[in-house]
């Protein structure tokens, strides 16, 4: 079992043929599931699965994760880039390792896997998932 950080396969694609709409307010709507160290996510991870994600029970965290809010894509020089706000899930009493980001307004589709770099544990705490500044070199989603 294993989470691999990387974008998936098969939104590279989906991106070419416009299955996915990140504009901030009109676009889609993505969300973030947390996952274990017994979730299997990586490179051919093609749609949300509940398979190792967090347990929802007594946890203040619901299955399928939470909805993020969408920064519009931008460009620099061959770059393009586009990121979300952070999130804040309240209050849970949960362990992760990592996270998928999934189109959940189109199917479900997998964008990409992100992998913490060990356990996460919080007991009663607040979770916040801080993603990098916008940037050509630095957005958690790049196309180069």
């Amino acid at each position: 079992m294993a989470i691999i950080q990387t974008m998936c396969t098969s939104f590279k694609a989906e991106v070419a043929q416009g299955l996915h709409n990140f504009t901030t307010g009109t676009g889609d709507v993505f969300y973030i599931a947390l996952y274990t160290s017994l979730a299997t996510l990586g490179a051919d991870t093609t749609v949300y699965t509940s398979s190792g994600e967090v347990s929802s029970s007594g946890t203040n965290y619901t299955a399928g994760g939470a909805a993020l809010t969408n920064i519009t894509p931008v460009t620099s020089g061959t770059t393009a880039y586009w990121s979300f706000q952070d999130i804040t899930f309240s209050n849970v009493t949960l362990t992760c390792s990592g996270a998928l980001i999934y189109n959940y307004t189109n199917g479900n589709r997998a964008v990409c896997v992100l992998n913490f770099g060990s356990n996460v544990t919080k007991s009663g705490q607040d979770l916040t998932i801080t993603f990098p500044p916008m940037g050509a070199t630095a957005s958690v989603l790049r196309i180069s």
